[in-house]
């Protein structure tokens, strides 16, 4: 891979690893708030996997608690393959030319997380953001403001500087 095509692959590459460090700053801003609070993790994760695996007709084995353990490690995945996944589409916006300021950059990523994993939820059924309080938005808002700062500076520190 050569030319247009390995600055491509860089930038999308180097958007999948922000991705992941904004997952892990998101991760951490949801921890701590469990922690300060003393509350019991999300179950949407695990409950939209859940719906998924219905929905396609896969089976997923084991006894109910085997069953409900797996759901569980699959949502956490999906979380961390829907954070991945968003930072390569940032890297890609990038590698296409769009440049955004720090503050638009966080913003951007802010935002296409929030609408990347509450957007299955919402159309699955699993959950109903127009029913939520004020508590339980800025629960999802912060870890996701989180997300978007990280990714974007991590981009940001990790890409080539053009004069």
């Amino acid at each position: 891979v050569t030319g247009e095509d390995a600055g491509m692959l860089r930038s999308v590459l180097l958007g999948a690893a922000a991705g992941a460090a904004g997952t892990t700053a998101l991760n951490i801003a949801s921890y701590l708030d469990m922690l300060a609070r003393g509350r019991p993790p999300s179950t949407t994760p695990e409950r939209t996997a859940k719906v998924m695996a219905e929905r396609a007709g896969i089976e997923v084995p084991g006894d109910d608690d085997v069953r409900s353990n797996r759901f569980t490690a699959l949502g956490a995945m999906s979380g961390i393959a829907a954070g991945v996944g968003m930072g390569a589409v940032y890297g890609l916006a990038h590698g296409l030319g769009w440049r955004p300021s720090a503050w638009g950059g966080a913003g951007a990523a802010t935002v296409g997380a929030l609408v990347g994993t509450n957007g299955p939820m919402t159309v699955l059924g699993v959950t109903d953001p127009r029913t939520w309080t004020a508590v339980d938005w800025v629960s999802d808002i912060v870890p996701h403001l989180a997300y978007g700062a990280v990714a974007a500076a991590t981009y940001a520190a990790g890409a080539p500087r053009r004069f």
